[in-house]
């Protein structure tokens, strides 16, 4: 996980305020259309793991997928749940900043600059 880079939802204000943010203060990260072009599972784990979260944590669970693909049931393993965010990327919180073999969820936006220092 290295590089600059954002997992980005244009039309997610929280996400459009991350990219403001980073450029705001000099940064250019790779943009990178999640919704376009959904990252592979393997990649899915190497976020979860600079994320330092389980899989679980990066559910969007207000999504339609999220109720029809049974998401809620606890017993299901991390592999199933990275699957299906990797199927249906709209499962996958935003945005995501990767910076410095780091990474970090930014709700609320300011939290990207956490990897700034």
């Amino acid at each position: 996980m290295n590089g600059t880079r954002l997992y980005h939802n244009p039309r997610c204000s929280k996400s459009r305020g991350a990219l403001e943010l980073l450029r705001e203060h000099g940064i250019e990260p790779d943009i990178v259309a999640y919704l376009d072009t959904p990252p592979s599972p393997a990649e899915l784990q190497a976020l979860l793991d600079a994320l330092k979260l389980p899989a679980r944590a990066l559910l969007r669970t207000g999504e339609d997928e999220y109720a029809a693909l049974g998401l809620a049931d606890e017993t299901l393993p991390e592999s199933a749940l990275i699957e299906a965010m990797s199927t249906h990327p709209r499962l996958i919180e935003r945005p995501i900043f990767v910076h410095g073999g780091r990474a970090v969820v930014g709700r609320p936006p300011e939290r990207v600059l956490e990897l700034l220092s």
